[in-house]
């Protein structure tokens, strides 16, 4: 044996283990088995097996299933996992075995090797056993599953909520702050009937308001975990207050709420939850694209584009001309919103591998979900900081352009009749004239009606022009 090397034993063997790993054998021969990527699980998930470890040894020793010096080393090497210590040591490539079993058994081997050396031994000697005292009451089929519930509700609770929760708060603002300047809406990316400012940014806060009340409906199936449930949901080698006792020590420490799944036989065999989670969580990331591509399209210019909004500069835009600036920004959501899009593909079709008893594509799943959660997180706190709280209105550009809007004559329609108001419009066109200018000649109403119907504030306002309805 190599002085860089030692020599640990699993099921099928003996492997060389680098000397100053903490994981083992099952660690040592799944990395030599999955060089795929570079990908691994993330700190989220890693803190997540780490809780499930420290709440399990504690509530086996309160069941009288291990001894209470192991069960401390255990829960003290645990502690340090949870606190990102060894994150080093998780070395599985996330394109493994579809149950994560492997990524199980590193955190096992980790936690049983530093405990070992919290306990006077020494690592690789088993004096205190990956399997038999950290995974005790445990099986990959469940832990894994749990961990990544954990994962994506703590996420989600505490980061992303948090996330929106400040954008939506920006765009309220906004939507406030830009109220009384008016404007021309569009629809079909044509001229349509006037609107505020701060009602059409309304409506970007509401996008974001119901995408928090999405967030915060995954709390009930997120907080199922499937813990409990060992190799098949029969709960076979697991004592029947295991799972309680251990969710209610996670529930404790994270403020999460948690439960033992109603059916474990649901809770391993199904990933339903997390493509729950996944969709709504490419809900938010569609309504976070529209949000930042109509600001994007708002803000062109800054002399030849909409520019009814003013971008705050946050970067120069390009590298050939001086002065230009992007809305770089919009286009970091974009993006954004786009993998979570792909991510939630990803999702929803290892929720199609959910073969009899188990579920075996939950590595590239959690991957998956767990990066939508911290894109969408991060980019809805840069956006609302870097862009939206400094967004300001050009008002005399907004109003510019109301007057020469050919919708004008909608306001018309129910006083002289849409055909004759789609006449007006047609001779405004035509003519290069505006729709009051026109009315003035051809509708048979004196200014001062023109003047009432064509007001564009009350335009915005329910109740306008009441007795017909147009689309478009």
């Amino acid at each position: 044996m190599s002085n860089n090397f030692r020599s640990e034993s699993d099921s099928m063997g003996q492997m060389q283990v680098p000397a100053d790993a903490y994981y083992g054998a099952q660690t040592a021969r799944a990395v030599e088995n999955f060089p795929i990527s570079n990908l691994r699980f993330p700190r989220q998930f890693i803190r997540a097996l780490g809780l499930i470890k420290k709440h399990a040894a504690a509530t086996n020793t309160a069941l009288d299933l291990l001894p209470e010096n192991i069960s401390k080393a255990v829960q003290q090497a645990a502690q340090e996992v949870i606190d990102g210590k060894w994150d080093s040591q998780f070395v599985v490539d996330i394109f493994q075995t579809g149950s994560g079993t492997s990524t199980n058994m590193n955190a096992n081997e980790v936690i049983a090797n530093r405990a070992c050396e919290i306990a006077g031994g020494k690592r690789g000697d088993k004096s205190i056993h990956p399997n038999d005292h950290v995974n005790r009451g445990q099986s990959s089929n469940d832990v894994i599953p749990t961990a990544i519930h954990l994962a994506a509700l703590d996420g989600v609770v505490h980061h992303l909520l948090p996330g929106l929760e400040e954008l939506h708060l920006a765009l309220d603002k906004k939507a406030k702050e830009f109220d009384s300047v008016l404007k021309i809406g569009r629809t079909h990316l044509q001229d349509a009937t006037p609107i505020r400012l701060g009602q059409e940014f309304s409506g970007y806060a509401s996008q974001v308001a119901h995408g928090i009340a999405r967030m915060k409906s995954l709390e009930k199936h997120l907080g199922e975990l499937p813990l409990g449930g060992t190799a098949v949901g029969t709960g076979i080698n697991t004592h029947l207050e295991f799972s309680r006792r251990t969710i209610a020590g996670i529930a404790a420490e994270t403020k999460l709420n948690l439960c033992e799944a109603s059916n474990h036989f649901e809770a391993q065999g199904a990933i339903d939850a997390l493509i729950e989670a996944s969709g709504a969580l490419k809900t938010v990331a569609v309504s976070l694209i529209k949000i930042a591509n109509d600001i994007r399209w708002l803000g062109s210019g800054p002399r030849c584009g909409l520019g009814e909004i003013r971008l705050p500069a946050t970067q120069p835009g390009s590298s050939i001309m001086p002065g230009k600036v992007n809305p770089v920004m919009c286009e970091m959501v974009i993006q954004v919103g786009a993998q979570v899009i792909g991510n939630d593909a990803v999702v929803t079709f290892a929720g199609t591998f959910g073969s009899f008893e188990l579920n075996t594509m939950l590595p590239v799943a959690a991957h998956n979900l767990l990066q939508a959660i911290d894109l969408l997180t991060a980019a809805s706190g840069v956006f609302a900081r870097r862009c939206v709280a400094g967004l300001e209105a050009d008002a005399q550009k907004c109003e510019g352009n109301i007057e020469q809007s050919l919708a004008m004559c909608t306001a018309l329609a129910p006083v002289i009749g849409y055909d004759k108001a789609a006449k007006i419009a047609k001779l405004a066109y035509e003519s290069g004239r505006t729709v009051r200018e026109v009315a003035l000649d051809v509708s048979g109403l004196d200014k001062n009606k023109i003047a009432e119907l064509l007001d564009a504030k009350s335009q915005t306002e329910p109740g306008t022009g009441v007795g017909m309805a147009a689309g478009g």
